[in-house]
C-alpha cells in the first residue's frame, strides 16, 4: 500500500506503517513530490526519502521504496546514493520505483525552477537514472507508459502502471511480452477505498468524493477486482488508499491480501 505523505506530522504515515506490517502486507511505498494539491487545495508534502528512512527504522520485514522517485528532481548519481542509503538502513528492503513525472508534476516543476523541456528529456532523464541505480543489490522499477519507456523497461527489474483498467494493463503487458522487457516483473498501482464491507466502502467513497476509477468495495470485493490485474500480468497490486491517514485501511488491505493469496 502507499502512505500518506501529504500531511505535516510525520507519525501518520509511520503509524500506518507499522500497521500495514502487523497487517502482513509486503510493502508500503511513499511517493515523491514536492507538494499535493486537491479540492481542498495546497497540501504539504513530507520528503520521499526522509519517510522511508524513518519507515526502515520503524520496521523490519516490509519492503518499501517510492513510487516513483522523479528522475527530473535529482541527478543519477545522487538519486543512487540516495537508494543505496536507504538499503543500507533497511538492511536490503528497497524496491526502486523510477518515474520521469508527467504532467501532472508540470506545476511542482514549475515552481521550484526544475527546467523539464520535453517528453524525450524526461525519457532521457529516466534512462540515465535507471543506469545509475541497476545493479546495485535492489530491483529498480519503471514507472510510465509502457508504449513510450520500452527501451528503458528493457534496462529494468520491473515496470509499473498507474491506474487504468485490467484490459488496459493487459494491453501493455502484451506489448512489453513482445519486446525486450520480457523479463520484467509487472505491476499495477491505484487508488482505493476499501470498507468492512461493499456499502460501508460505497458510503466512504461518495463521502470522499472518491475519482473515477478508483476501487471501491469491502475486502473480498477488492480482492475480485485486483484479481483481475494480477490476471492480465500483474505480479504485484499496490493499493493507493483515497483515505490514505486512515489507519484502519492497513487491516483492512491485510484481508485483501489474504484473499489474494488464498487464489
Amino acid at each position: 500500500m502507499t502512505l500518506p505523505s501529504f500531511v505535516e506530522d510525520p507519525g501518520i504515515p509511520l503509524e500506518v506503517a507499522d500497521a500495514a506490517e502487523d497487517s502482513g502486507l509486503d510493502a508500503v511505498f511513499a511517493f515523491d513530490h514536492l507538494f499535493g494539491e486537491g479540492p481542498a487545495g495546497r497540501r504539504p508534502a513530507l520528503d520521499c526519502f526522509a519517510l522511508l528512512g524513518a519507515v526502515a527504522a520503524e520496521t523490519e520485514s516490509l519492503a518499501l521504496g517510492p513510487l516513483v522517485a522523479r528522475a527530473t528532481l535529482r541527478k543519477p548519481a545522487v538519486l543512487a546514493g540516495e537508494l543505496d542509503t536507504l538499503h543500507r538502513v533497511s538492511e536490503g528492503r528497497v524496491i526502486a520505483a523510477i518515474g520521469g513525472g508527467d504532467r501532472r508534476s508540470q506545476r511542482e516543476d514549475d515552481e521550484y525552477g526544475v527546467r523539464v523541456d520535453s517528453v524525450s528529456h524526461r525519457v532521457g532523464a529516466l534512462l540515465s537514472s535507471v543506469r545509475a541505480t541497476r545493479d546495485r543489490g535492489y530491483p529498480v522499477w519503471v514507472g510510465g507508459r509502457a508504449s513510450s519507456l520500452g527501451t528503458v523497461i528493457a534496462q529494468a527489474d520491473g515496470w509499473n502502471r498507474w491506474g487504468g483498467t485490467p484490459a488496459d494493463f493487459a494491453g501493455d503487458a502484451a506489448l512489453l511480452h513482445r519486446s525486450a522487457s520480457v523479463g520484467a516483473t509487472l505491476t499495477w498501482g491505484g487508488l482505493a477505498v476499501v470498507g468492512a464491507t461493499d456499502g460501508d466502502a460505497e458510503r466512504k467513497a461518495e463521502s470522499l468524493s472518491a475519482p473515477p476509477g478508483a476501487i471501491v468495495g469491502g475486502p473480498r470485493s477488492v480482492a475480485q477486482q485486483l484479481r483481475a490485474y494480477a490476471d492480465a500480468g500483474a505480479e504485484w497490486v499496490i493499493v493507493a488508499p483515497v483515505d490514505s491517514s486512515e489507519v484502519s485501511n492497513a487491516g483492512l488491505l491485510g484481508e485483501v491480501a489474504s484473499y489474494l493469496r488464498r487464489g
